[in-house]
């Protein structure tokens, strides 16, 4: 007997299937599935995938600049995983654990080199805050918890330091073995420097941001040195943001072949309520408005990002992968806005709107 039988799902390919849980695994994918189970939940036709990843959040409710709550930007938006990106440093990282395990999402976190994270915005002007000894030793701790390292990198965070906090963010990842996401923006560091520290599988977040320091050069074209650094395999990830995603700077690179690797919101509690983020799905909607396929968008959400944060078990609808899955609907609607960034507004044919999210079985259906 099963745990869960999704019945009437409706795959990418608009193919009919059903889903067999167990165990917190999925354990059978088929067209039809005849077995007892504990629960039968009817899918009635809407599209399943893997459970949504978001690569990009700021969820620890005790901070003051970017905090939001795990299940108000996870499940209740039917992202099933979410991944903290540095808002905690060695000194509080601790505490997030605790409380992000109460949460119905699962949660993640990248730590923060400097040791308390961003309690304030320039948490990497004061080197004396960076302790590489206890950056590993609470990573050893929390190893379940702690999947990879973050440093913000641009001038607000940074002071008069330059380059030197991401010198120290690649010594902490190379004992570590854990990824790297980068934060770009402001200068200094340039763009140009920055990207020349940053190997394959690196993650540079805020990649389509519309600043002087982004991607573009001032005709309008990607920079050489960003399009060496994309084809050589660093990860570009979106991290919207409140300032950090442009349509045009998306478009452009698109028409040059550089689709970004993973989408993500970069939301916390403002940005979710007032906007321009609102939620993962408003995001990929973007993505489709800049001419991403559903099939692009959703491989962003899932395959690329649980890849790239070495998320085991997530990522993929499949057997013995985790029992995590979206359940969502496409709708033609033309009368939905899209903000980026810089306030360029523009109106979709397309609206994605999650309906379930199913964690480790457990079915959450959304309002």
């Amino acid at each position: 007997m099963y745990d869960l039988i999704i019945k009437n799902a409706r795959t990418l390919e608009h193919q009919t299937i059903d889903v067999a849980i167990k165990d917190g695994k999925i354990s059978e994918i088929s067209a039809v599935i005849a077995a007892d189970s504990q629960e039968i939940f009817n899918a009635k036709g809407q599209f399943i995938s893997a459970g949504w990843i978001d690569a990009h959040v700021h969820c620890y409710e005790k901070m003051s600049l970017y905090y939001d709550y795990p299940d108000e930007v996870g499940v209740k938006n039917g992202v099933t995983t979410i991944v903290d990106a540095g808002s905690t440093g060695e000194n509080n990282i601790g505490e997030f654990y605790k409380l992000a395990r109460k949460s119905k999402t699962n949660v993640y976190a990248l730590l923060n080199i400097s040791k308390d994270g961003i309690v304030f915005q320039d948490e990497l002007s004061d080197l004396t805050k960076v302790n590489e000894a206890k950056n590993l030793e609470r990573i050893q701790e929390l190893s379940e918890f702690i999947i990879g390292i973050k440093a913000r990198m641009s001038k607000s965070v940074i002071g008069q330091n330059g380059v030197r906090p991401l010198i120290m963010a690649k010594s902490l990842q190379k004992k570590a073995n854990l990824p790297l996401m980068v934060h770009i923006g402001t200068a200094p560091v340039e763009l140009e420097e920055l990207m020349s520290y940053l190997d394959a599988g690196d993650i540079v977040t805020h990649c389509f941001n519309g600043k002087d320091n982004g991607i573009l050069d001032r005709a309008g074209q990607i920079k050489d040195f960003a399009k060496k650094a994309y084809e050589a395999g660093v990860h570009f990830d979106i991290g919207h943001g409140t300032e950090s995603f442009n349509f045009q700077v998306a478009m452009q690179a698109k028409s040059e072949n550089i689709l970004e690797n993973s989408i993500s919101t970069d939301i916390y509690s403002r940005n979710r309520l007032d906007g321009p983020v609102y939620n993962l799905a408003t995001t990929m909607e973007k993505l489709m408005y800049v001419g991403y396929s559903l099939e692009q968008v959703i491989h962003r959400v899932t395959q690329t990002p649980a890849t790239a944060l070495r998320l085991s078990g997530k990522g993929e609808l499949a057997v013995g992968y985790d029992a995590d899955i979206t359940l969502f609907k496409v709708t033609d609607d033309s009368s939905k806005q899209l903000i980026d960034s810089n306030q360029e507004t523009v109106k979709t044919s397309v609206q994605i709107q999650p309906t379930a999210a199913i964690i480790a079985g457990k079915v959450y259906e959304i309002d």
